[in-house]
């Protein structure tokens, strides 16, 4: 792919394996979940009776910047090659992009004059408003087929991955960016400091760049272990992501708490000697960090202990609604519902099936355990008596889509932060 990172060699996979992907300190065990396959890898019907290959999710914790962290397993161009999650098909999180193109726009005082890049824009679903608004921009997506979805809403996109070597192109090229955009994409990167580079190089002087990503503090603090999987080489605290920019001369000047994946973080960050004025928040978010004790190994330690607890919970609950005689099945095929069933060992025979509202993933099977997926209507065909919620991070939203469902006595089922029977 034109301007692709080049794969890191045997010494930066040594340094991943052995060291912290930030500061190349000593690792110590954080969670481990066993083996898995790539989350997104669902199979077509002609690869159920083939194999599939399985990677350890092993997440280590680095006590000197604090960065959780996967080795690098498998490649990101063997998962982003060709994408399984389409942005778009989130009612919430559509909305999500729309506010915060509103609030950006105003903010920084974006206009026709401005530029904008998003990576790993995915389907076009946040420059779209850009777009709407007049405002140039360039989206950057190493997936071809979501790539080109943003192509036909007239988003332009160019298909590649992201790192130094194409931020300092652009910026030959005279695209620099008064706003670079980063939703759900640095925890996907396992060479981070040469993508934050990139971003130092393509900043205008006074540019702003946005990162939102799942904050680690509240993955531990609900429990949120399914959020761990193959193409998440890292999680990310304030502390961590501090250390990561000062390192590569960018300064964090604001931070924003979001309820996005279970709790995010939005920060704001400009080059070390930009005008920016650091903001209040950011002192405050760093307090309540080692008031959780996120530099404290123990804190780590018995959030492994409280993950087994929630496997044990979770099939001591479905497996007494079998012995009853209960139909369940599932909604969502998302990355973390994978990592979950994987790692309790649930499959066809507690979980017939589940529904999408992905048209990409009908008629394909989940990885590992080789459940079907089926349109959303195959709910009020079977009619089960309990629908296991994968996605419980957007458990509203899905509970008012299966009012009608709810309504005939079927129940819902969250499994995070612990399993609960919801009507």
């Amino acid at each position: 792919m034109d301007g692709a990172a080049v794969p890191p060699d045997d010494a930066d996979r040594t340094v991943a394996r052995n060291g912290c992907r930030i500061c190349g300190g000593a690792l110590h065990p954080f969670v481990d979940l066993g083996v898995s396959p790539p989350c997104e890898s669902f199979l077509a019907a002609d690869q159920v009776q083939g194999p599939e290959t399985f990677y350890p999710l092993d997440v280590r914790i680095c006590p000197t910047c604090w960065l959780a962290q996967l080795p690098e397993h498998v490649s990101p161009a063997s998962i982003f090659h060709e994408y399984a999650y389409f942005s778009s098909y989130s009612d919430a999180w559509m909305t999500h992009a729309r506010d915060y193109v509103a609030m950006a726009v105003q903010r920084f005082g974006l206009d026709e004059a401005s530029f904008v890049i998003e990576l790993a824009s995915n389907d076009g679903y946040l420059l779209r408003n850009m777009v709407a608004r007049g405002i140039p921009c360039l989206g950057i997506e190493p997936a071809r087929n979501v790539a080109a979805a943003a192509e036909q809403a007239a988003v332009p996109t160019l298909v590649a991955f992201f790192g130094r070597d194409l931020g300092t192109r652009l910026a030959a090229q005279g695209r620099a960016a008064d706003l670079i955009i980063g939703n759900n994409v640095l925890a996907q990167v396992p060479d981070v400091k040469d993508f934050v580079a990139g971003i130092a190089t393509l900043l205008k002087p006074e540019g702003v760049v946005s990162l939102e990503f799942p904050h680690l503090a509240r993955m531990i603090a609900g429990n949120q272990f399914d959020t761990i999987y193959h193409e998440h080489f890292s999680y990310f605290s304030l502390a961590s992501v501090e250390h990561l920019f000062a390192s590569l001369g960018l300064r964090l000047f604001d931070v924003e708490e979001l309820w996005t994946h279970g709790g995010s973080l939005r920060v704001y960050g400009c080059r070390a000697d930009a005008a920016h004025r650091t903001a209040p928040s950011v002192a405050r978010l760093r307090d309540a960090e080692d008031a959780a004790g996120l530099r404290d190994l123990a804190t780590y330690a018995a959030f492994a202990a409280r993950v087994q607890q929630t496997k044990h919970d979770l099939l001591t609950l479905l497996i007494g609604l079998k012995r009853e005689g209960a139909r369940i099945a599932g909604y969502g095929a998302p990355g973390k519902g994978n990592t979950l069933l994987n790692y309790c060992g649930i499959r066809a025979d507690l979980m017939e099936f589940t529904v999408d509202r992905n048209p990409y993933k009908w008629g394909r099977f989940l990885p590992g355990t080789r459940i079907p997926i089926r349109p959303p209507e195959a709910l009020d065909e079977t009619r089960p008596d309990y629908v296991l919620v994968l996605p419980w991070n957007l458990r509203e939203e899905i509970a008012r889509q299966l009012a009608p469902l709810t309504a005939r006595g079927t129940r819902l089922i969250v499994p995070i932060p612990r399993p609960e029977v919801f009507t």
